[in-house]
C-alpha cells in the first residue's frame, strides 16, 4: 500500500477515526522517512507540534519489512509507543509486525537478588517488608517481570534497589537462576521482535555499548528511529564518556560482605575491609558541604583541599578489597562478580584521578546523598560518525525542537551528521490566532536581584485573566521556589482559593494528573517540566518563562566545550549557547499550544529576547504567535479568542490587536 494511499482523505486512517483530514505535513514527513529506509540513508527531520510525527515515521517504518529499533526521550513515551501508538498503526495497516518493548536491567525483577533479599531481612521501614511480599506474590505469576506491573508497589519504592540487578552485579551465565531471567526473556523477544522501542539511555548503555549481548540487535536491525532526537548530544556525551558512582561502590562493598557471610565466613579481613570502603566513600562525600554542586577536577585540586586526601583513601581501600576479592574469588559466583566490579572500579578511578587530557574534561557531580565521578569527553561527532557507519542501515532524527533559525547546523555538528538530508514541516497550528507571544516592558535584567519578584508581579494580571491554568516555568530552582511563595502571598491577598502545585511536592505524572483534574490549577516548575508534556484545552492557557535558558556557565562540561570552541576560531556563543537556548526555549513554549482549537498566552519575561542581537535570532526560532508588548492587547486577544470558543465558533477572524512585534 503507497503512502499517498494510507494518509489519504478516503484511506485505512479515516475509516479507524471519526474526522480524519489529510495533513501534508504528514504525508510529506512520511515519505522522507520511507526514501530514508529504502536508501540506508540519514535524516534529520523537524515536524511542528500538531504533524503528526510518531504516524509519520511509524507507518513506512512498519510498512518497509525490515527489523526497527525505535527509541525514545523517555520511558514514558515508550510505554505510550509500544502499548498504543504501534498497536494502533499495526491494526490500520493490518501488518503482522511483532514489537517488543526492552527496558533497561534496573526495570526487571531479579530471582537472584529477590532471594538473597529475603535471606537477610534487613530492612529499614516497614513499609519495605510490606512490599518485599507483594513483589515475591508478584514475581510468582509474572510473565515480564516489569516492575511497572507490579501491583501496589511504586515504581520509586526502596523495595526495588534491593530486588534488581545493575550492570556491575549481575551474574550473567553463572547466576543460579539464568534459565528463569526476565531481562534475558526480554532481550530474547527483542531480538525476536520486528519493532522494538527502546530510549535513548538504554540504546547507549546496552545495544551501542553491547551490554551483555543486547548488542546483537543493532547490527540485525535496517532502520533506527530516534524520537525526541533534540536530547541525544546530551545522552551520548553521557555514555560515550566514562562514570563512577559513589553509589556503585558503596553497593560494591555492600554485596561484597553480603557475599562473604554466606561463602567465606571464615575470612574476617574481608567484611572488615568492604566496610573500610564504604565508610571511605562516605567520607569522601562529607567534604562537600553543599547539597549539589558541579565542579571540574582541575578546580577542586585547588578549592577544596579535603579532596584529594579523601579521594586517595577511597582509592587505598577499593585497591584493598580488590585484592582481598581476588584471594577468595574461586569460593563462589558472588564473588567472583565482585572482584570483577573490583578490577573495573580500580581502572576507572585510576583513569580518572590522572586528571584531564586533550578530548575529556574530568568533573564531579555533588548529588545530595552521593556523588559520580565523570570523564566527559568534548567532542562526540567523531565517536558518533563512527558508529554510524559501522553498518549500512538507515538513521531518522525526529523531534519538534532540532532548527535554529530555519537552520541545523548545530545539530548536526554535534553529531557529525554533514552527510544527513534535512527537511522541516511547520506545525499545522494557526498560531497568530491561537496564541499571543507577551514580552512584558520595563522588566530588568536578568540578573537584577528583584527580577523573579517583576516577572510575577508582570504574570500577576494574565494569572487573573485566564483564571489560573498556568506553567510558571523557571530557569533555576531558587527562582521557582521564591516564584511560589510569590503566587501564594498574592492568591491569599486576593481572597482565592487556588490550588498552586510545586515541582517535588510529587512525582511528575502525580502533579500532571492533579493539575489536570484541578479548576484554576497553577503548576510553578522548573526545566523538568519545559519538555514531555501534553496537556490540551482550557486546562492549560497560560504558559510563563522567567529567562533565556542558557546553561549554567559554571557546567564543567560547558566550561571546557566554550574554551574548545573558541580556540578553534569559533564563537562558542553563537555557535553552541545560542543554539542550546534556543532549542530548550521551544520546547518550553511548546507546551501551549497542543491542539488545533487550543487558545492561550505566553509570556517570556527575558527582555534579551527582543533587545540583543543574539535574542532576536532566538525569537525568529519560536512558533509564529501574534506578538506583543502590551499587557492590554494581550488580554484583549485571549479574551476575544475564548468568547469565540465559548460561542462554539472556530478560533479564526481578525485578530484584535494591532502591534505585532514580529
Amino acid at each position: 500500500m503507497s503512502l499517498d494511499a494510507v494518509f489519504a482523505d478516503d484511506g485505512p486512517f479515516a475509516d479507524a477515526f471519526p474526522g480524519y483530514k489529510l495533513r501534508t505535513q504528514q504525508l510529506e514527513m512520511a515519505q522522507a522517512v520511507e526514501t530514508a529506509i529504502k536508501n540506508q540513508g540519514q535524516l534529520i527531520a523537524e515536524a511542528g507540534t500538531g504533524t503528526g510525527k510518531t504516524f509519520a515515521y511509524l507507518v513506512p517504518a512498519l510498512l518497509s519489512g525490515g527489523k526497527v529499533i525505535v527509541s525514545t526521550g523517555t520511558k514514558t513515551l515508550q510505554d505510550q509507543l509500544f502499548a498504543r501508538d504501534i498497536p494502533t498503526v499495526r491494526k490500520v495497516l493490518q501488518v503482522p509486525v511483532t514489537i517488543a518493548l526492552l527496558k533497561g536491567r534496573s526495570n526487571y525483577v531479579c530471582h537472584y537478588h529477590l532471594a538473597r533479599t529475603e535471606q537477610e531481612g534487613r530492612f529499614m521501614r516497614k513499609e519495605d517488608i510490606a512490599d518485599l511480599v507483594k513483589v515475591q506474590r508478584y514475581t510468582k505469576t509474572a510473565i515480564s517481570g516489569d516492575k511497572a506491573a507490579c501491583p501496589g508497589v511504586a515504581e520509586n519504592a526502596p523495595i526495588w534497589g534491593h530486588v534488581t540487578s545493575t550492570r556491575d552485579n549481575c551474574l550473567g551465565q553463572e547466576c543460579p537462576s539464568h534459565k528463569d531471567c526476565f531481562v534475558l526473556k526480554a532481550r530474547k523477544d527483542a531480538q525476536e521482535a520486528d519493532v522494538v522501542v527502546v530510549n535513548h539511555h538504554l540504546f547507549f548503555a546496552d545495544v551501542w555499548l553491547k551490554d551483555e549481548g543486547a548488542g546483537e540487535l543493532l547490527p540485525a536491525c535496517n532502520t533506527v528511529i530516534f524520537d525526541e532526537a533534540h536530547q541525544l548530544p546530551e545522552v551520548a556525551s553521557l555514555f560515550f564518556g566514562e562514570t563512577l558512582t559513589s553509589g556503585q561502590l558503596v553497593d560494591l562493598a555492600r554485596d561484597s560482605r553480603a557475599e562473604a557471610l554466606v561463602a567465606a565466613k571464615d575470612f574476617i579481613l574481608l567484611p572488615a575491609a568492604a566496610e573500610a570502603l564504604e565508610k571511605a566513600v562516605k567520607d569522601l562525600r562529607l567534604v562537600f558541604k553543599s547539597d549539589a554542586t558541579r565542579s571540574p577536577l582541575h578546580q577542586l585540586q585547588q578549592q577544596n583541599p579535603e579532596f584529594m586526601p579523601a579521594l586517595e583513601l577511597v582509592a587505598e581501600k577499593l585497591a584493598m578489597l580488590c585484592d582481598l576479592l581476588g584471594k577468595q574469588s574461586e569460593r563462589a559466583e558472588g564473588l567472583e562478580n565482585c572482584q570483577i566490579r573490583a578490577l573495573e572500579s580500580v581502572a576507572i578511578l585510576k583513569r580518572w584521578m590522572a586528571g584531564d587530557d586533550e578530548e575529556n574534561v574530568h568533573w564531579v557531580d555533588v548529588l545530595q546523598h552521593g556523588l559520580i565521578l565523570h570523564a566527559t569527553p568534548l567532542n562526540i561527532a567523531q565517536l558518533f560518525q563512527k558508529q554510524l557507519k559501522s553498518h549500512p542501515r538507515a538513521w531518522v532524527f525526529a523531534s519538534a525542537t532540532l532548527a535554529v533559525n530555519g537552520h541545523f547546523n548545530h545539530f548536526k555538528h554535534e553529531l557529525g551528521l554533514w552527510d544527513a538530508v534535512e527537511a522541516t514541516w511547520e506545525s499545522p497550528f494557526d498560531y497568530k490566532q491561537q496564541a499571543v507571544l507577551y514580552v512584558p516592558q520595563d522588566m530588568p535584567e536578568p540578573n537584577a536581584p528583584d527580577f523573579t519578584k517583576q516577572v510575577m508581579e508582570k504574570a500577576w494580571p494574565l494569572l487573573l485573566t485566564t483564571q489560573g491554568h498556568a506553567f510558571l516555568l523557571f530557569t533555576s530552582l531558587r527562582a521557582m521556589r521564591e516564584a511560589h511563595e510569590i503566587v501564594q502571598e498574592k492568591l491569599k491577598a486576593a481572597g482565592l482559593d487556588w490550588p498552586v502545585f510545586l515541582q517535588g511536592q510529587g512525582s511528575r505524572t502525580e502533579l500532571l494528573d492533579k493539575f489536570r483534574l484541578a479548576p484554576n490549577a497553577i503548576l510553578v516548575a522548573s526545566q523538568t517540566f519545559w519538555e514531555g508534556i501534553d496537556v490540551k484545552g482550557e486546562q492549560l492557557s497560560l504558559v510563563v518563562i522567567d529567562k533565556l535558558p542558557f546553561s549554567p556557565p559554571d557546567d564543567p562540561v560547558l566550561s571546557a566545550r566554550i574554551e574548545q570552541i573558541n580556540k578553534s576560531g569559533r564563537s562558542a556563543f553563537m555557535d553552541y549557547q545560542v543554539p542550546h537556548a534556543a532549542i530548550t526555549l521551544k520546547q518550553g513554549a511548546g507546551r501551549l499550544i497542543r491542539d488545533e482549537t487550543d487558545i492561550g498566552i505566553l509570556m517570556i519575561a527575558d527582555k534579551r529576547l527582543v533587545e540583543k542581537q543574539y535574542g532576536k535570532m532566538i525569537w525568529k526560532s519560536l512558533p509564529p504567535m501574534f506578538r506583543s508588548r502590551e499587557l492590554a492587547t494581550v488580554q484583549r486577544f485571549f479574551e476575544v479568542k475564548r468568547q469565540q470558543g465559548l460561542e462554539g465558533t472556530e478560533v479564526k477572524g481578525p485578530t484584535p490587536a494591532t502591534d505585532s512585534s514580529e
